[in-house]
């Protein structure tokens, strides 16, 4: 089986990582989960809705759509919290990659244990920038949101492509593709981790800090 890459980059400001890192990350969870399945017999099952919320950004001017499951968000946000501590106490400029892998399992005999076979990743590269005052804060937050915009439309093609999905599992087997552990929605097996770089390329710096002074210009 061969493993969809996809990577996305976006440039913030200490203060807008952690929203930026929630709107993408649940932004592809919301289009890689299901309701929850309810099986009558082997073969034969029906499937729950997934609800949904609005998730206003308080540093960057964006709505984005979530899962309404608090479940899956405490787990989400539990991960981008130690993402965005992991960067803070890095230094006041650096880069990071936070990536969200999805996998199934593949039952192996014993004594070895399952294996688990990723068929899609997603890597989201972070780069922290500083900004001089209150203007550029707020000009960044407009473009950050408009980026983020962008990113979100990217997602969703991608998502819409007919590529490979694990296909519906059996009841005995719905373990090895879906994470049935929330009691509220069932989002395809996936585990999120990160890394960090200790410092931030001074083109990337250059080119956010040339953007809001353009903007000043107008």
């Amino acid at each position: 089986m061969n493993c969809r890459s996809e990577v996305l980059e976006v440039t913030v400001e200490a203060r807008q990582v952690e929203e930026a890192m929630l709107a993408l990350l649940h932004t592809i969870l919301l289009h890689r989960s299901t309701g929850k399945f309810h099986y009558k017999k082997e073969g034969t099952y029906s499937i729950g809705t997934v609800g949904t919320l609005d998730f206003d950004c308080d540093f960057i001017d964006f709505t984005f759509v979530r899962v309404s499951s608090e479940e899956l968000d405490r787990v989400i946000r539990k991960a981008v919290s130690e993402f965005k501590d992991a960067l803070s106490n890095s230094g006041s400029d650096g880069m990071g990659q936070i990536s969200l892998e999805f996998y199934q399992k593949k039952k192996s005999r014993w004594p070895f244990s399952d294996e688990c076979i990723p068929w899609e990743v997603w890597s989201i590269k972070v780069n922290v920038v500083n900004l001089a005052n209150e203007q550029e804060r707020q000009i960044c937050r407009e473009k950050v949101g408009e980026k983020l915009g962008e990113k979100v439309i990217n997602v969703v093609e991608v998502i819409n492509r007919h590529e490979y999905l694990p296909k519906m599992p059996t009841q005995s087997e719905v373990d090895n593709v879906f994470d049935t552990s929330l009691k509220d929605v069932q989002p395809y097996l996936y585990k999120i981790t990160y890394q960090i770089t200790d410092s931030l390329g001074t083109s990337v710096s250059t080119t956010m800090r040339r953007l809001i002074k353009d903007t000043l210009a107008l």
